[in-house]
């Protein structure tokens, strides 16, 4: 019998095996076999190689690191080896390091597409968004049918703010991969982003139909159905993002957003805290909590969140939303930093212009008003009339609009009073930009600002060569996009120009419009209908309670305790700031039952109650703007304490145009002092209530024909200077005879 030998494996063959067994996801005997060939030859490049590839597939990043770095330093030639190396490293979040790796490679084979990709994706990372995207378009232009490499350049230019170009990959990615849900996700943001949140939600549909377990996809789905007002859907979307990923944060965020718009403040602010927690530089979430804390009047806690607004301000944190500060700060330089900083980070200050500063030679000035609010909304109380008066002879009136059709009365009177009503819902920003410059728009007026709704991503385009802000934000936009803002001298005196990035416009009256149509209920309810006491003295502020500070309600509670007989008149906004207010009320020394809360009532409705009340006090920093319009209306005098900001003295203007002025006083204490005077003097408070009656219908405030006039010559001030080739310049408008 004879036996045959059988001769040790070679090296190479035991490297071949591993090769085969690695090639089919054997990892453990593929390992063994690749350390084998290590114990002959430490220094073989192939063995090193592959088993730190294994490595990294087995989840030890650092023993990939290792291995890879051994093969580099036996062949440092090895684009492939360098290309391993860097995706190891990135996925350890260890992107400079990846950078490096990859641009080593790169160097060695400036055409390997796979190592242009994976470069664009470690540069994401870094936020170096630029230069990923040159990346991309270089691997694209070697790989043009590939369509992760088309998504990821879209990534880049949408965190550049170029939407536009965006949504053009991610639509290339889909033409290449239909069923590509990541691409599908991508296009929605975007999508959404450019003020297309329909066409956004059919996308972030499609995802999920591929892919029901996407938690971004359903994050994403959720927050555009909150802006739609679809928000139990919103909500169960967003909480099914959460349980498949508890720490998203900007779930969190949208989801506290959404459980707002349902007036579901606890849970609200729960989110917001809990997306602060996952990341401190999560500023919407951060705004957000400041906003609705002082709206829950949660004052306890409110002093740290604001220095937290402040310090993210200072920060290289996420966006801030400018109203948050805008709201609780008396300060006009950190009203426009936080602007500046808004529109930075959004990207709003580098997006191309559509107009090419061509010259129009219309018949009648071009006037767009671009709002969400043409609806029974406060702008549309307060504007409703001057878009009926405007002088047609000289103006052609367009609606820009991208909210609701609510059905109102107030609806239908607004599509009557614009020679053209343009519904931009279904539109992108850049859509709508040119738009009105194909309608060669002369004076595009904003009138949201940073409000709820906005879309300065319009303007931000620069469709028309004069652009306005106007009444629905109090305080400069930081924008270079516009050219000015329309004011007056008490609401924004001429020194704080240094503060606006606009150039002010000064109307000789108060710069808020009114509407002389806005109807009282015939019918003035009883106190006792109101749940007032019949013989009290009744101080009110109707304020959202988001306005109302301590310090101001340490002096109206010292009011209370030294006029025994009166009451305060609140509005009812929220359950947690009713029971906020009465426990502060209570630690002051005043029982709770001093406060009476008005539930809401429709506009004609609230306005006659108000008739009930003797003396409206107003908040500071940030006063009554619509709500002091209204109670003057209603002839309820209005004491109110002027600031250094414009929302802080909005109310100064209000009473001086209706010839109250010695309702503004300079300091809180003269404030308390001239309240508590009133309400001691009846006569002189009857005094005044009668000459607010007469000047009710002769005073500027109400004269809706004396504003069209000031505001229209303003418009043609704007129009002169650009026509002549001059920049824009501040200027103040001459008052007409009273």
């Amino acid at each position: 019998m004879t036996t045959r030998s059988t001769a040790p494996r070679s090296s190479a063959d035991r490297f071949q095996e591993a090769i085969e067994l690695h090639q089919r996801g054997r990892l453990r005997e593929a390992e063994g076999l690749y350390r084998g060939v290590l114990d002959g030859a430490p220094e073989h490049f192939g063995a090193l190689h592959h088993l730190g590839v294994v490595r990294a597939q087995q989840g030890d990043a650092e023993d990939a690191i290792h291995f890879l770095r051994r093969a580099l330093a036996s062949n440092p030639r090895s684009v492939e080896a360098l290309g391993d190396l860097g995706v190891v490293l990135e996925g350890a979040r260890r992107h400079a390091e990846a950078v490096s790796c990859y641009e080593e490679a790169l160097a060695l084979d400036p055409q390997h597409a796979t190592t242009l990709f994976n470069l664009g994706n470690a540069l994401q990372a870094l936020q170096r968004h630029e230069e990923a995207a040159r990346h991309y378009e270089r691997a694209l232009a070697l790989r043009p049918g590939d369509a992760e490499t088309h998504c990821s350049l879209g990534n880049a230019l949408h965190a550049l703010h170029r939407s536009d170009e965006a949504i053009a990959q991610y639509e290339q990615a889909l033409a290449l991969r239909p069923r590509y849900a990541k691409a599908h996700n991508n296009l929605g943001v975007a999508l959404a982003a450019a003020g297309r949140v329909v066409a956004a939600i059919e996308h972030y549909r499609k995802a999920l139909s591929l892919d029901a377990r996407f938690a971004a996809a359903h994050a994403n789905l959720g927050e555009a159905l909150v802006a739609l007002g679809q928000r139990r859907d919103a909500v169960a979307h967003l909480q099914r993002a959460l349980a498949l990923d508890p720490d998203n944060a900007p779930a969190h965020n949208n989801l506290g957003n959404a459980l707002l718009t349902l007036r579901r403040f606890d849970e609200a602010i729960a989110c917001f805290e809990r997306a602060i927690e996952l990341d401190p530089e999560e500023g919407n979430a951060l705004s957000c909590a400041v906003m609705l804390g002082r709206r829950r009047c949660d004052w306890r806690t409110g002093t740290r969140k604001h220095g937290d607004l402040i310090a993210a301000l200072e920060s290289e944190a996420k966006p801030i939303l400018p109203f948050a500060l805008v709201a609780s700060t008396d300060d006009p330089a950190l009203h426009l930093r936080v602007a500046r900083k808004y529109i930075r980070d959004m990207g709003l200050d580098r997006l191309p212009a559509v107009f090419d500063g061509g010259r129009y030679a219309h018949e009648k000035i071009r006037l767009a008003y671009l709002s969400a609010d043409f609806h029974e909304h406060a702008t549309a109380y307060l504007m409703a009339e001057l878009f009926e008066l405007h002088d047609r002879r000289r103006f052609e009136v367009v609606a820009v609009s991208w909210g609701p059709d609510d059905g109102s009365d107030m609806r239908r009177r607004l599509l009557r009073s614009f020679d053209r009503f343009l519904d931009v819902r279904e539109k992108s920003d850049l859509e709508v930009a040119r738009e009105l410059r194909r309608l060669e728009i002369d004076v595009a007026v904003d009138l949201k600002g940073f409000t709820q709704d906005s879309r300065l991503g319009i303007l931000a385009r620069r469709p028309a060569p004069i652009q306005v802000n106007y009444l629905g934000y109090p305080g400069s936009l930081g924008a270079d996009f516009i050219d000015y803002a329309i004011v007056d001298p008490v609401a924004v005196p001429p020194d704080l120009q240094a503060h606006f990035s606009e150039r002010l416009v000064h109307l000789p009256d108060s710069y808020q419009a009114t509407d002389r149509k806005r109807p009282i209920a015939p019918r003035t309810p009883s106190r006792a209908e109101c749940g007032l006491p019949e013989r009290a003295f009744v101080l009110a502020c109707f304020n959202s309670p988001y306005k109302l500070t301590p310090e101001v309600f340490d002096i109206w509670m010292r009011l209370l305790r030294r006029l025994p007989d009166a009451v305060l008149w609140l509005l009812d906004d929220n359950e947690s700031a009713t029971a906020n207010l009465r426990r502060e009320a209570e630690a002051r020394g005043v029982a709770a039952s001093r406060l009476v809360f008005a539930p809401y009532l429709p506009p004609a409705e609230h306005l006659a109650r108000q008739r009930c009340a003797d003396l409206f006090l107003d908040a500071l920093p940030y006063n009554a703007h619509t709500t002091a319009s209204d109670a003057l209306w209603a002839g309820l005098p209005l004491v109110t304490c002027i600031g250094r900001s414009f929302p802080a003295r909005v109310a100064a203007s209000l009473l001086r145009a209706v010839g109250l002025p010695e309702l503004v006083t300079a300091t809180l204490e003269d404030y308390e002092a001239l309240a508590l005077r009133l309400a001691r003097e009846p006569a002189l408070l009857a005094g005044l209530r009668e000459r607010l009656a007469r000047n009710r219908t002769t005073a500027p405030l109400f004269d809706s024909d004396r504003f069209r006039r000031h505001i229209e010559q303003a418009y043609e001030t704007m129009w002169a200077c650009w026509q002549s080739g001059g920049p824009p310049r501040p200027f103040a408008v001459e008052a007409l005879p009273e």
